[in-house]
């Protein structure tokens, strides 16, 4: 174990302290942002067909686990927001996308 508590180095319990925060890259101070999209990894989510766009969540959930777990930190920060452009993407193009009821809890 770790001086915090926990073998990965996270501190027990895992919800004081957001992904964001764990990743040094990400604090304003030291990040600078890309200058252009160009230098950013992946074909704009706008540009992708319905099909490439969720062939592209699917292959990023897909990997989600071993990212969170194994990557370096620049590699988690650009899949956290590849993820999110993708999402966003998505959400953009069907906003009023079909809810399963049996994935509904009970109020």
């Amino acid at each position: 174990m770790t001086a915090s508590g926990h073998q990965d180095g996270f501190p027990a319990g895992g919800t004081e302290v957001s992904p964001e925060q764990r990743i040094p890259e990400w604090s304003e101070d030291r990040v600078a942002a890309p200058s252009l999209d160009a230098d950013l990894p992946g074909i704009d989510p706008v540009e992708l067909s319905d099909d490439d766009l969720i062939r592209e969540m699917q292959s990023l959930h897909r990997t989600r686990l071993d990212t969170l777990r194994h990557a370096t930190d620049s590699a988690l920060a650009n899949h956290l927001r590849r993820t999110a452009d993708l999402e966003t993407e998505y959400l953009a193009r069907h906003p009023g996308r079909e809810i399963d009821p049996s994935r509904l809890r009970d109020a």
